[in-house]
């Protein structure tokens, strides 16, 4: 009698263990949950509103969802360019697969780096996984979800997924922010019915804001003085190591007043209109600079006019596409046809300050599309490998043209 006893109290304390165990976990999970969304009210400039934090969803805590998977490292991968839903593309690297069970089936997901934020020691060991499952575009999000791991949390080569802490990108949320679309190598054929639900509320769009606005840094100034606003500027090109760094980097917001901005432009017009290597178009970067100002020639206006443009975003681009040969002042003797967007929503800061939104059609937005690119790092061959959703049509001869 007494041993019956001594074993129902081993199993009474395992299943109080049990609940208190799972207890914890969702107190823990819904603590993140919390935080998170309070980290959304406190920035003015993020993609919801204060008032909008009611209507963030998510699934129950669950914890048949956190698995531990078998981590199968990935060596010498080149870095690619994942697609985001703005229609530009960030750069990453594929580090693992991710070998899990779930509910007794087997899957697989791809970790991957991101290589710009690899470059900072505080994401150094930053996993990021998309993913897709048959959830999306009912109960959740039908752009994916996204989950962080750490490197760091691999042990005896495994690592624990928790797909409770799948959350939204903020896209699902707002217009105008680059979320990286997940590849295909990673839709789950099962229902991940766990972590952040589908937003039910209005969708915003992202406020500019004028406070990441920069100066130009030393380096720069040296360029942009270099010459006079006669002078036409040294135009950098794929083929040298250093200025290939320049061209791939990410640009920044500029100073609409920035003292240098004008002499900038000017020497950025001389050289797009330099009669030996005449160009329709030229970015900020291809000059050494990275900032955030192109200068396009207009087609779509009477004397077709080259007009210069501070901080310009795309907002939105149609899903019809055309596409055309494209060449670059920046990477000589190459011309391919590229896929682009018959039509976009041009976002830029005027001189005096002012936000400006323009719709552009035709061969000009082709021209905008390139130049804008080129603001992300993204040069035209790296559009070549990207796989069209729809078909695609030639420009006509009245459109065509060589962007550069």
């Amino acid at each position: 009698m007494k041993n019956v006893l001594i074993t129902m109290g081993i199993v009474l304390l395992f299943i109080c263990s049990s609940k208190v165990q799972a207890q914890d976990y969702s107190a823990e999970l819904l603590a993140h949950r919390k935080q998170a969304a309070t980290a959304f009210t406190k920035d003015e400039f993020g993609p919801l509103r204060k008032n909008q934090i009611a209507y963030l969803n998510y699934f129950a805590p669950n914890a048949n969802y956190k698995v531990q998977a078998e981590v199968e490292l990935l060596f010498n991968e080149p870095s690619f360019r994942m697609p985001t839903y703005d229609g530009t593309s960030n750069e990453y690297k594929r580090y693992a697969l991710l070998h899990f069970k779930l509910f007794g089936k087997e899957y697989k997901l791809t970790a991957y780096q991101s290589v710009a934020l690899f470059q900072n020691p505080i994401y150094k060991d930053h996993l990021f996984l998309p993913f897709m499952d048959l959830t999306n575009g009912k109960s959740t999000y039908e752009g994916g979800r996204y989950i962080d791991l750490k490197s760091s949390n691999i042990e005896n080569g495994k690592l624990t997924i928790d797909f409770n802490y799948a959350y939204n990108p903020y896209c699902a949320y707002s217009n105008g922010y680059r979320c990286p679309q997940p590849p295909q190598e990673n839709n789950l054929n099962v229902s991940i019915e766990a972590g952040e639900q589908k937003y039910n509320g209005p969708k915003n769009e992202r406020p500019v804001n004028k406070e990441n606005m920069k100066g130009f840094n030393d380096d720069e100034k040296k360029i942009i003085q270099s010459g006079n606003k006669e002078q036409i500027m040294h135009v950098f090109q794929t083929t040298n190591e250093q200025e290939l760094a320049v061209l791939k980097k990410t640009s920044q917001d500029i100073k609409h007043d920035d003292p240098l901005l004008q002499l900038l432009a000017d020497r950025m017009l001389r050289t797009v209109q330099d009669p030996e290597y005449k160009g329709v178009g030229i970015a900020a970067p291809q000059v050494g600079i990275n900032k955030n100002a192109i200068w396009v020639q207009r087609f779509d206006k009477a004397n077709e006019p080259f007009e210069f443009y501070i901080n310009p975003k795309i907002l939105w681009r149609s899903k019809l596409q055309r596409i055309g040969p494209e060449g670059c002042l920046s990477i000589p003797d190459l011309r391919q046809e590229v896929p682009r967007s018959y039509a976009i929503r041009l976002q830029y800061t005027d001189q005096q300050g002012n936000i400006i939104e323009e719709n552009i059609e035709g061969f000009t937005a082709v021209i905008f599309q390139h130049e804008v690119d080129h603001l992300y790092g993204i040069l035209f061959p790296d559009r070549i490998v990207e796989k069209p959703t729809e078909e695609l049509k030639p420009v006509t001869m009245f459109e065509r043209g060589d962007g550069r």
